[in-house]
């Protein structure tokens, strides 16, 4: 919703063909993760489409402009959290050992923004960051949006369903179950891009604990991630300057992540292996 203000490098509706990328493998981290050796699923959960193809997972179209208006109903917030419990636990018992959550939507850095000034009590000029890559214009645009839904927020500021609420959105809420339900499944989840760092902050929140299950693939370019990462004691893997929130960076640390588990399993002590005297 809070597209419409112009806060993106892309005008509203730009998603749906986001989507579609992703959907024809065409998106960057749909290339990088054919590389990588991993699958991708495109899941809709609030495109502003009249017709979508697959309603399963649609929490409504769109969101609340939340410099206004509440992103969400209490009930699509709570419906929302439990798609994204359910999508974690298909993923899982469908064999999945790693999950790479990301986000694709116009303008979605703003409410990830506004909540990373929420939780930290950062001013928004601190958090707000060039996202799509805006130019000063929408840059000054985006900070008033940050700051007047921030002024929205004080009364669920220490309620983490209220924050998804209020300033949140179907695409946050449903990123925020799938990674408390993985963690959950014990199962290791890479974090990466402001808006997966965003609802990865309010899971812990509701599930504390939850981020000793997460890696922090990559350093963002976005300064309310930082300061979230900080929060969440977690400290990225790479530094890469990927600015997309679509899970590329995530992705092209998985082959590491192969060499590092394959030197752990496979690589001979020097005893072993008569380079060096074994000692008893």
């Amino acid at each position: 919703g809070i597209a419409a203000a112009g806060v993106s490098a892309y005008p509203a509706g730009t998603t749906e063909r986001q989507a579609a990328a992703a959907r024809d493998r065409v998106l960057p981290a749909a290339v990088v993760a054919d590389v990588a050796g991993a699958s991708v699923r495109v899941v809709d959960v609030g495109l502003d489409t009249p017709d979508p193809a697959d309603e399963r997972y649609r929490v409504r179209r769109g969101s609340g402009r939340i410099d206004h208006e509440d992103a969400l109903t209490a009930d699509e917030t709570e419906a929302a959290l439990r798609i994204g419990r359910a999508l974690a636990d298909e993923e899982v018992d469908a064999g999945a050992d790693l999950l790479v959550p990301a986000s694709l939507g116009v303008g979605a850095t703003t409410p990830a923004s506004t909540i990373a000034a929420a939780v930290t009590g950062l001013e928004p000029v601190v958090v707000v960051g060039r996202g799509s890559g805006i130019d000063d214009d929408a840059w000054m645009r985006k900070a008033a949006a940050i700051r007047d839904a921030l002024r929205r927020t004080r009364s669920v500021r220490r309620d983490p369903v209220g924050l998804l609420r209020v300033a949140g959105g179907a695409d946050l809420a449903v990123l925020t179950g799938f990674l408390l339900q993985a963690s959950l499944r014990r199962t290791p989840v890479l974090v990466d891009g402001l808006v997966v760092i965003a609802a990865a902050t309010l899971a812990e929140q509701l599930a504390p604990g939850a981020r000793q299950w997460w890696l922090a693939a990559q350093r963002s370019p976005e300064p309310a991630a930082d300061a979230l990462l900080a929060r969440l004691q977690l400290e990225p893997v790479l530094d890469l300057g990927v600015r997309v929130g679509d899970g590329t960076g995530a992705l092209a640390l998985l082959p590491m992540l192969r060499m590092a588990a394959r030197l752990l399993t496979d690589t001979a002590t020097a005893a072993d292996s008569g380079i060096a005297p074994s000692r008893a």
